[in-house]
């Protein structure tokens, strides 16, 4: 018996972490001896990952908020390099997976690439938003892309990637989510979801938003319940220190989210993939978000898509309104979900119209078929290698 395969795995964030988990577990089902360490979170730990470095170090919005992360992401990636260059000299690295967080994950496929290391990456960069030209570097630098939405492939190949180089075998989300088996679960009339995100900064943001937001709503409507989803990462008391002391809010633990996202009449969210795994569940969502002002004046410049939103950006229709920098107020939001409140027919048709989201998105096991593909790959690197 040969000696077992050995990964590096990459997530820069915490829902790259959740998505690298699955990916772990899916991998490790095939080929039980496989052995991982990297830089992680609680879910790829808990899938037997040794995380070196913590995903958590890294975790910031993006544009001028992360000037602030810049000399931990220097000190990060050193780190990193040292131990690819150490384990690779052992012959203790077979490949390198990089999850989502291009910002930083560019910079280890580099490291990966100068040491022969075949590099795959699993949740690509939103290329076809804005930078196009980073296809380019995704070409060179990279084995194997696993796309998670269904028109990325026809994009990349567009760009000039050779065919099979960029693949999309649906979307993880749908194992994760699980709509199958929510949709036993009706939603509570009145239980509105509040999900301010994952990012100190975004939910520094949104979370006193979505207070006054849930005041002017209460105004007429006093039986109205507010629950918070909160993310892994995020303290129970930093979000209530966020929220009105008169307001009533309950907390839906991680380990309940699926079930707690069905179970409310409508949601507010943080834009992200909280809103695709919304539309999943099948709960009709507005879409907030706000970021500095010299962030946003550069995004607006620089992103070529219609729309923000996963949901909207797959079906090709403003399914989901979005509420970007000075939309995302409480008079807006309110007038929004006030609307929706008060005319059940509209929340209706939003989830009728998420039924062929969940077809667009592929059937269930995708992640299996991701780690199926990726070591069939390896296997073939591995050869090349050695020949």
């Amino acid at each position: 018996m040969g000696r077992p395969t050995r990964i590096w795995m990459n997530a820069g964030e915490l829902s790259g972490d959740m998505h690298g988990g699955a990916l772990l577990r899916a991998l490790r089902t095939i080929r039980p001896e496989l052995e991982a360490v990297g830089m992680g979170g609680p879910y790829l730990a808990l899938e037997g990952m040794v995380n070196l470095l913590r995903v958590e170090s890294l975790s910031v919005m993006g544009g001028t908020e992360v000037l602030l992360a810049l000399p931990r992401a220097v000190w990060l990636l050193r780190r990193i390099d040292d131990e690819l260059r150490r384990r690779r000299a052992m012959g203790a690295l077979d490949a390198v997976v990089l999850i989502d967080a291009p910002g930083f994950n560019f910079w280890v496929a580099r490291l990966a690439r100068r040491l022969g290391i075949p590099v795959y990456y699993h949740i690509p960069p939103k290329v076809w938003a804005w930078r196009a030209g980073r296809v380019r570097f995704l070409r060179e630098h990279v084995r194997r892309v696993f796309c998670i939405l269904p028109f990325e492939a026809d994009f990349y190949r567009e760009q000039g990637m050779e065919p099979g180089q960029a693949v999309f075998l649906g979307n993880p989300l749908v194992d994760l989510v699980n709509p199958a088996a929510l949709a036993a679960i009706t939603p509570k009339s009145g239980r509105i979801g509040l999900m301010p995100g994952s990012r100190q900064a975004e939910v520094s943001a949104l979370m006193p938003v979505f207070g006054d937001t849930a005041r002017l709503l209460r105004a007429g409507r006093p039986d109205l319940e507010f629950c918070c989803l909160r993310a892994p990462n995020m303290d129970e008391g930093a979000l209530r220190a966020l929220w009105p002391e008169d307001i009533p809010l309950s907390m839906i633990e991680p380990g309940e989210r699926y079930a707690g996202m069905r179970s409310c009449t409508l949601l507010l969210a943080a834009s992200g993939t909280a809103t695709l795994e919304a539309a999943l569940a099948g709960t009709p969502t507005i879409i907030a978000y706000r970021v500095s002002r010299l962030t946003y004046v550069l995004a607006k410049q620089a992103i070529r898509v219609p729309f923000i939103g996963l949901p909207n950006l797959i079906l090709g229709e403003e399914i989901f309104p979005e509420c970007i920098q000075d939309r995302a107020e409480p008079g807006h939001l309110a007038a929004l979900a006030g609307s929706w409140l008060d005319d059940p027919d509209r929340p209706a048709a939003v989830r009728a119209g998420l039924d062929r989201l969940r077809e667009l998105c592929g059937p269930p096991g995708s992640v299996e078929r991701v780690a199926g593909a990726l070591l069939d790959d390896l296997d073939a690197a591995r050869l090349e290698q050695s020949s």
